[in-house]
């Protein structure tokens, strides 16, 4: 085994280091699963061997498999997630008022972001001889997992709240997955997965703690960085939804990483947005002092009253010179047929939630006009169904009969015939 571009796992909060081959989740000294650890590198090596193009052609997350910790005679287990297209998005530029493109990351192979993690999950846990894998999730990270585990031959358990979005917990049925649909919050479903980690020795896949899924989730800032020398513009800022933590705090090492290195020669200011309803790592960076643990929104996907990334999290603002927002379940709802009627991208509530925060942020002067804005939007629309028809309302029900289309679009037609 060899991982030599990775030199330790460190705590964020007491910088104790633990050796990296073996399967440690977070720091012992400290109580619960707040010792998260940050897995360090020996950049020299990865520079060393990292030889490809930065020309846009990116098939996989996979490219930058120089970065990703894995050992060298691992078995890669991939759908070909990441490669994600950044869009140019006009109609919606001209909506918000600033110079806006999307990254499309429900593109990913089972619908959602959490592939580039899931990916890397089940590579580790293969390699390492665990024959089950688990995790808690809200929906997404449990149909990635499940979709990867039955890619690398692994039986996969997941843990969910119970109101999870039907669509999402079908999904890792058809993958072959055990379901169990926890009576309780997202929180209480998490705390049963690591119980059951503990006991049973599962290999857990759970973001927050694990300190390889971040790793994955990073490549999204390589890709973004590419793409960014592709264009020959830096955008001034990125934006994502944040639930436990985990993906901005990915986005921006990845993104860092490429600027230190030099392949890269700026870097975005990172905007981190919360729905009212889940708001603790905004409370947390703002610096208020009453922390709310509720997780009451309709973006399921960031409904989580205590993340367990806020360390993390917090350091993409404020070391890009950044900032966070929140946004209602409103907003949300609307960014979500807005992102729809102007660019025919379907985003799941979480996925739009990133354009919203962009409206907010240029209310309050956080984004200036004359910015360019990438919003990532990090799960599609089908995994939740039932939100989107708030969003939009219902369909137009009439009888076979060419009186009832005239009825609803008679003038217009007749309009657009005189002209």
């Amino acid at each position: 085994m060899a991982m030599d571009h990775v030199t330790t796992l460190e705590c964020t909060i007491c910088e104790r280091e633990y050796d990296p081959d073996q399967i440690i989740y977070t720091c012992p000294e400290h109580e619960g699963v707040k010792g998260i650890l940050e897995v360090k590198y020996d950049y020299d090596v990865i520079d060393d061997n990292f030889d490809a193009d930065l020309d846009g052609d990116i098939q996989s997350q996979w490219k930058y498999e120089a970065f990703l910790p894995v050992d060298d005679d691992a078995e890669v287990v991939t759908l070909n997630e990441g490669g994600t297209d950044l869009f140019d998005a006009p109609n919606l530029s001209e909506e918000l008022g600033v110079e806006t493109l999307v990254k499309d990351d429900g593109r990913n192979p089972t619908g959602c972001f959490k592939d580039r993690a899931s990916s890397i999950a089940v590579t580790k846990a293969k390699h390492a001889g665990r024959d089950i894998i688990t995790c808690a999730s809200t929906g997404n990270a449990a149909a990635s997992l499940s979709g990867y585990a039955a890619r690398g031959g692994l039986d996969c358990r997941i843990f969910v709240p119970g109101a999870a979005p039907a669509g999402k917990l079908a999904q890792p049925l058809v993958y072959g997955a055990d379901v169990l649909a926890v009576n309780g919050s997202y929180d209480e479903a998490y705390d049963l997965s690591v119980e059951v980690t503990d006991e049973y020795g599962w290999y857990n896949r759970n973001a927050a703690i694990n300190p390889f899924q971040v790793e994955g989730k990073r490549t999204v800032g390589h890709e973004l960085a590419e793409q960014s020398v592709v264009r020959g513009e830096v955008p001034d800022w990125v934006v994502f939804s944040m639930g436990d933590g985990c993906t901005i705090a990915g986005a921006w090492k990845g993104f860092k990483e490429f600027y230190d290195l030099g392949y890269v020669d700026d870097y975005p200011k990172m905007l981190g947005v919360q729905a009212e309803g889940a708001s603790a790592i905004h409370d947390a960076f703002q610096g208020h002092e009453d922390i709310d643990d509720i997780a009451d929104t309709i973006a399921d996907s960031i409904a989580v009253g205590r993340p367990r990334n806020t360390i993390k999290a917090c350091r993409a603002p404020q070391e890009s010179g950044g900032d966070t927002v929140l946004v209602s379940d409103e907003d949300i709802l609307e960014a979500e047929k807005l992102l729809g009627t102007t660019e025919g991208i379907y985003a799941e509530p979480a996925g739009a939630t990133p354009v919203a925060g962009v409206q907010e942020a240029l209310e309050q002067g956080i984004i200036e006009r004359d910015e360019t804005v990438v919003v990532v939007s990090t799960g599609f629309g089908l995994k939740d169904t039932e939100s989107a028809k708030k969003a939009t309302g219902d369909v137009n029900r009439i009888e076979a009969e060419l009186s009832e289309v005239e009825a609803l679009f008679g003038d217009a037609q007749a309009a657009a015939a005189d002209d």
